[in-house]
This record gives C-alpha cells, structure tokens and sequence, in this order.
C-alpha cells in the first residue's frame, strides 16, 4: 500500500473541561476495594494513567466532531468546497440512523457532492477512514476530504463503577474483566487529507499495511446493556491481558510487513505515535517492534483510552509540542480490538 499524492494538510483535536482522576475513581469504588482486598493507587500503578476528561452529560459526539472539524479545515487552507469525502470514524455516535457524518457535513456547510458516512471499527475507525480517503485522492476520485471522530466516555465509566458497586457479589474475576472499562476517556480529533497539488505543504502519507487477526474478536466486547442492567448505558468485558498479548503479537506482524512496503529500516523512524492504553502496552509494543521507546510520545496519563481518537489526538498534539520535528518520518502505529491493525509511514515537513 503506497501513496505518491497524498499529504496531510491539518490535524486538530478538542479536549474535554472536566478532569476525573484514578483517584477519584477508587475512593468511588472503595466498599469494593474493602470487600476484595485491593490496595488504593492499583488503577494508577498498573496502567499509567492518573486522570480521564469528559465533556458535559449529555454532550452528543457530532457536535464537538463538528467543532473540531472545523478546526481542521481552517487550519489546512484547503477550500471546504473541495471536501469530497466526510467519515466519521469513532465508536460513538449520534444515534444509529442517520450517520453522525451527515450532522457534521451540514453544520459544515460542506458541498452536496461528496460522499459522506460513518465508519466503525473500534479503535481504528479515523485511521479506517484515512485510508478510504487516501484512497480516493490516489486515485482521483476526490481532491481533499476530512475524518473527524469524537469519544464519549462518561457513561461507561460511570456505568461500569455503577454496575460494580451494585453488585453484593462483585468477584475479583469481575473487576478484572471491567478494568479497561475505567481507563477510558473522551476526546476527539481531526484529519485534513488533500492531494498534494492542494497542499501548502509536502507532509506526505507513504502508504503502510494493515492486518486482521480475529480469532480474538471476543477478548474486548461491549455496547449498551439495557436488558441485563436496566439502562441504556454501555458495558464492555475485557480480557485484558490476552488482549494484549495477541496485540502486540500482531502489531509485530504488521509493522514487518510495513517496513517491507515502505522500504524502511526501524533506523528511518524518527517519531511515532500508537493507540493509547497504558505503560504496560506501550512498553510491549516497542520492544516487540524493535523501536526505541524514546521515539514515542504519550498522552495515555492524563487523557485515558480515548478510543478512535487516540492516535490522532495524540500525534496532533506531539505535533503541537514540537515531538516531531521537519524532515522525520513518523510511524503511526495503530491497534484495535477485533484484532486489527493499521501502520503507516509520514514523511513530515513541518507544521
């Protein structure tokens, strides 16, 4: 898989206003941390991450996408009228019909001719929606398009404290299998493609690879659970450490093949940017793919897991703190549940 037009011309990402520790989490979870002998700071120590954000209750996804979309396509320079293509590519949405992408194409005044739809996949859905729209521009079909998506992570979080507290059974087997739920956060991120003739500069997406293992689809499952608990709001079981383990495993499969595609030596990586789990992930990925964890820059510890975003929200930031700097390449380096994954190689010039 390799571009020769396709180059980056923005990225962006909105934040939350309310800051929720791990903390604050454990004193919430305190008769079950009594009942069960866990020591407080355990959330903490074993992820790396001492605080999440969320935005208002009630704050729907397609609204802050908008915003943040908006952003974007400021900051690229590249006329709204030449947006061919609109994915919204995060696990929430507005609702199930229509697409949250319509929501966010109107409130954009975008043209009527362009393709717009929402992609879900998990973990990968932007990236998923970076490749459609490379895609597309390699190919001629669109000059420019956008993928925005934003995480909404309150309602787990809050459900998943809610169903444990509530449970007189509560098992360790249980809080194990809930502890990813409380990494999560909320954030949302977007991406300005354009083919290169478009671009103010040569921030050039290479190409990369992608691979599926899904023999693991059941390690990380969730969605809303109104009939085992009585509302609507989501739950999700995590094996935890298989997961992990058969990540990683694949994320090595996955980055050999993109190194052959590209022609890359890990040598040739200057930067990169992965999803955002926790230290024990980080440390495991790059020791399996070889790759100086110098090169890495994380946002795991005070944004939590934010779902499709985090990659993207991470790199917009590291771009933001000068992480990268003009004439690198970066990898970005991106897993999900299902399993699948999808890495790609930038050669970056500069903001």
């Amino acid at each position: 898989m390799r571009y020769h037009n396709v180059c980056i011309a923005a990225l962006s990402y909105s934040l939350p206003p309310h800051v929720l520790t791990s903390a604050e989490i454990e004193a919430r979870l305190a008769p079950v941390y009594d009942r069960l002998g866990f020591p407080a700071g355990r959330l903490e120590m074993m992820t790396g991450i001492r605080e999440r954000r969320f935005w208002d209750a009630g704050t729907r996804p397609g609204a802050i996408s908008a915003a943040t979309a908006a952003q974007a396509l400021a900051a690229s320079g590249v006329d709204r009228r030449e947006i061919g293509l609109l994915v919204h590519g995060s696990v929430c949405r507005d609702q199930l019909e229509p697409a949250t992408a319509s929501g966010v194409h109107h409130a954009l005044e975008l043209r009527q001719a362009a393709l717009v739809f929402d992609v879900s996949n998990a973990c990968l859905g932007l990236l998923n929606g970076v490749l459609l729209l490379a895609n597309m521009i390699e190919l001629g079909q669109v000059r420019a398009g956008l993928i925005v998506g934003t995480e909404i992570g309150r309602d787990l979080v809050e459900a998943t404290i809610d169903t444990l507290i509530g449970n007189p059974h509560v098992t360790r087997q249980d809080v194990k299998l809930a502890f990813a739920s409380l990494t999560i956060g909320s954030g949302s991120a977007a991406i300005v493609l354009c083919h290169r003739g478009l671009a103010r500069t040569e921030n050039r997406l290479l190409g990369g690879a992608f691979r599926a293992e899904t023999g693991s689809h059941q390690l990380c499952a969730g969605g809303p659970a109104a009939e085992t608990f009585g509302d609507s709001r989501p739950r999700m079981q995590t094996d935890s450490e298989a997961l992990l383990q058969a990540g990683v495993e694949l994320a090595g499969q996955t980055w050999g093949e993109t190194l052959r595609e590209l022609g890359w030596s890990n040598a040739d990586v200057g930067k990169a940017f992965t999803h955002q789990v926790g230290k024990m992930h980080r440390r495991l990925l790059y020791e399996k793919l070889g790759l100086d964890p110098r090169i890495d820059f994380s946002t795991v510890e005070f944004l939590g897991n934010t779902g499709a975003a985090a990659l993207p929200l991470t790199a917009a930031i590291g771009l933001e703190r000068g992480h990268v700097r003009p004439g690198e390449r970066m990898a970005w380096l991106g897993i999900g549940s299902g399993l699948n994954a999808i890495m790609l190689g930038i050669d970056w010039q500069g903001a």
